[in-house]
């Protein structure tokens, strides 16, 4: 290959010159494109990153109150099942004492005639021909073929409990 003329240097200088500054306006334009690019970038990425903040404070938020629901729910089931729990052995307590109650009428000296009475009682229900029986807790249990009355202390207590429900159940709600 052959060189250049002698001069050609000298003469090719401002052509070197003008590529050189284009290049160099090149490489500029190109950095600061770059350099905008990289700025939207990591404007993006702050944008994200915040709204990935966000949305998890909101989940963590979210999930707090979640959860705290759940334990509200919780406790007040349990305090819910205490109170049955007492009302329970509250009634269970009453029915005990009532029931301790009526089978202690049998010695009180008017229960000859209560028994007398309830007997008649279950006469008058069942027909003439009912047997009528003492029952060993206090009372009487009657019956006529297929049919039978029972009018033992204890039932006839249960079932005056039963009858107040309403009213006993007041003892223990307010």
């Amino acid at each position: 290959m052959k060189g250049l003329p002698p001069g050609a240097d000298a003469s090719l200088a401002p052509l070197r010159a003008d590529i050189l500054a284009r290049a160099h306006t090149r490489a500029d334009a190109v950095l600061d494109d770059a350099a905008h690019r990289a700025d939207a970038m990591a404007a993006e990425a702050t944008r994200e990153v915040e709204a990935i903040g966000r949305r998890a404070v909101e989940a963590g938020v979210a999930a707090a109150r979640a959860d705290a629901s759940l334990r509200s729910a919780r406790e007040r089931r349990r305090a819910h099942e205490l109170r049955l729990g007492a009302r329970e052995s509250l009634h269970a307590e009453l029915e005990a004492l009532v029931l301790a109650r009526a089978e202690g009428l049998r010695d009180s000296p008017t229960y000859p005639a209560m028994r007398e009475a309830l007997s008649d009682r279950a006469v008058t229900v069942l027909g003439s021909g009912a047997t009528v029986e003492e029952d060993a807790r206090g009372g009487v249990v009657a019956t006529l073929g297929t049919r039978r009355l029972d009018l033992t202390l204890r039932t006839l207590a249960k079932a005056t409990l039963e009858s107040m429900g309403g009213e006993v159940s007041d003892l223990w709600t307010e």
